[in-house]
Parts: structure tokens; sequence; C-alpha cells
């Protein structure tokens, strides 16, 4: 939205000029995103307590969490509106992957708002059924997918890579579409099941939203994508300000939703912020790599798959209770501990991400 503006000054004044700049625009939407959720915080929290607003607690849950019955909840309707404002802001409005990546983004956060309105209508976790959920999250990626496969113009843009091998790839063609649903869709529903203990999601989410910037960068430059041994996609580099938001909204965010929680993010929070991972992911082609320093995110969703197919066909449980992070709590962990231990692990694994731009 600004960026003609900017150019429109230059015929004036020539230093108008540097906001042409990715990386310029890039740290301006950070703190764009970061501002807006640091001054919008504190009104929005008491908006939500005013309201009653407050998170519902699972009875079959740890008894620990009782206490937090009555915090206020749909605090990632924060997060949405600074990565939406900033991005608007900042981005490049004429490139199409800035609108997939909003459509995807805002569409999955208003399922889950809708979501997290019935949970507090009916004062119950149960909100949305799953069928529900799952449908409106399909159409939205489905509808992402088809779109970017028929406006891809090489067939970089469909094609899957694998990491530190270079020379393995594959043309997926029509695979694409299904693909990348899977990829949008489990990643929203992995950040979902890991929003259960105070600043569990949103840091892994900030620190995976900054290495997929540095992919965003790199793919989206001719020469270093080249010097790299990574696919080029013409266009793609404008995503930096959406991964910016992301890593300025989380911040912001995170400053509330640490232990102990003033707020939390919901499923309007959680949904958007998964499907924003999953489809910046699937248009700068390192899908594996998200998959990777999404570790934290796949353990939790495996944990919650392994758990419930151990019972239907056993009668048994794996682990005390799915998602893992609540089969630690019930071992005795402290919650804090818990979460600083899952955010280095994914420190690690997002470092190893990273690595794979090198070791080809």
């Amino acid at each position: 939205m600004l960026l003609p503006v900017f150019e429109w000054l230059s015929q004036y004044y020539s230093g108008f000029n540097i906001f042409q700049y990715l990386t310029l625009r890039a740290i301006l939407s950070v703190l764009t995103a970061l501002g807006i959720s640091l001054v919008l915080g504190p009104r929005m929290i008491r908006a939500l307590t005013s309201l009653k607003m407050g998170q519902p607690i699972r009875d079959d849950g740890p008894q620990s969490h009782l206490v937090k019955a009555g915090t206020p909840t749909m605090g990632g309707a924060l997060i949405l509106m600074a990565i939406t404002i900033s991005t608007l802001l900042w981005a490049d409005l004429t490139n199409k992957h800035v609108w997939i990546v909003l459509f995807v983004t805002v569409g999955s956060g208003l399922i889950g708002g809708y979501d997290d309105y019935l949970k507090l209508k009916e004062k119950n976790s149960k909100g949305l059924s799953s069928r529900l959920k799952y449908l409106g999250l399909s159409i939205i990626a489905l509808a992402a997918a088809t779109f970017v496969y028929i406006t891809a113009k090489t067939p970089v843009e469909t094609t899957l890579y694998f990491p530190v091998i270079k020379e393995w790839y594959w043309g997926m063609g029509w695979l694409f579409i299904p693909w990348s649903y899977l990829v949008i869709v489990g990643t929203s529903n992995a950040v979902n099941l890991t929003d259960g203990l105070d600043g569990l999601a949103i840091m892994p989410t900030i620190l995976i939203a900054a290495a997929l910037g540095v992919f965003v960068y790199a793919t989206g430059n001719v020469k270093i994508s080249d010097y790299l041994g990574i696919p080029y996609v013409m266009g793609v580099g404008e995503l930096v300000t959406f991964c910016g938001a992301i890593f300025g909204a989380g911040l912001g965010f995170l400053w509330f939703n640490t232990y102990p929680a003033q707020v939390f993010m919901g499923d309007v929070g959680a949904l958007s912020l998964g499907a924003a991972l999953g489809i910046v992911a699937v248009l700068v082609r390192q899908e594996l790599v998200l998959f990777i320093m999404g570790g934290v995110f796949v353990l939790e969703a495996v944990s919650v798959i392994l758990q419930v197919g151990s019972f239907k066909l056993r009668g048994k449980r794996i682990f005390r209770m799915a998602p893992i992070h609540h089969h630690y709590e019930l071992k005795g962990w402290a919650e804090p501990k818990i979460i600083v231990r899952f955010w280095i692990i994914t420190i690690i694994l997002v470092l190893v991400g990273l690595a794979t731009l090198k070791v080809r």
C-alpha cells in the first residue's frame, strides 16, 4: 500500500527509492507488526476480559490447568490483525504471492475465530465440529493450491525438492495440489495441537517464520538461489515482508502470552499461523525443510495420531495424555520447563533447516 506512495515521492526526492529494498521493508514490517501488538495488546486483553471471553478448560486435562479458567482467549485475532496490516502496508500488492498467503492466513483465522466463538458461546472446549473445521480448512487449502498450480510459470514452482541432495527432485504435476493441501492443513492443525501451554506454540512459530524468511529471500533472488543450488521462484522474495510480519506480531503476542499467560491465542491464532507457515513453505518449495524445522509441531501431531490409533486398535494408550506436552505435565514436569525445552529443540531444528541451504 505504501510502496506506490514512495515510488511517486521518489520523483521529487530520490531518497525514497530506499523503500524499494526488500530488506528494509522486511525490517519495517517486523517493527510495524510488533508495535501494533504491543500497543493494542493491553486494550484487547481488557476488552476480552470485560466481555468474559474466558478460555473453557478441558475436564479431562491436567488439573494444574484449572487455574487458567477465565483467562481471555481469541488473542490470536491481535496476531492476525498485526500480520495483515503490516503486510498490506509494506508488501508489493501487485505480487500474487502476497495475496495467496493473506487469503490462506485470514481464511484459516476466520474458521478458527468461529470455532473460538462457539466454544465461548456454549461454554465448553468442543466448539466447531472437527468435520466442519477440516472442511473449511480444506476448501481454503485446495483453492490456494489449485491457484498456485494453474498460475505457475515454470516447472520449478510445482516440483518437490529434497534437502541436502540437490540432484533429488520430483516434478509432481497435478499431484502438487493434494500435496500442498496436506502441507497447509497438516501444519495448521499441528500448530493448533501444540497450542496447549503458555507460549509453547508462538515461539516455534516465530523462529520458523524467521528461518522461512531467509529461504524466501534466497529463493526470490536469482543470483543467491543459483549460488546455493535452490529453486528460483520469480516474485516470491516479496514474502519476506509477510514473514517479517509474523515474526513481529508473534514477538508482540509473546509479551502477553508468556508464562503465566495473560491471554491465549485460541484457534483464530493457531490455525492461521500454522496455515501461514504451510503456504509459505509451499511457495518457496521447502515443504520438507518445514517438517524438519517444525519438528515440535510434527511430534505433537504424531503423538495424537499414535494415541488415538493405539486406543482404537489395542484399547491401550501410549502416552499418559496427548498431545505429548500433556504427557510430560502428568509426569510431573513444571510447565515452564516443558515450554523452554521445546523452544530449545525448535532452535536446534531451525538451525538444522537453515544448514540445508549450504549443505548440498
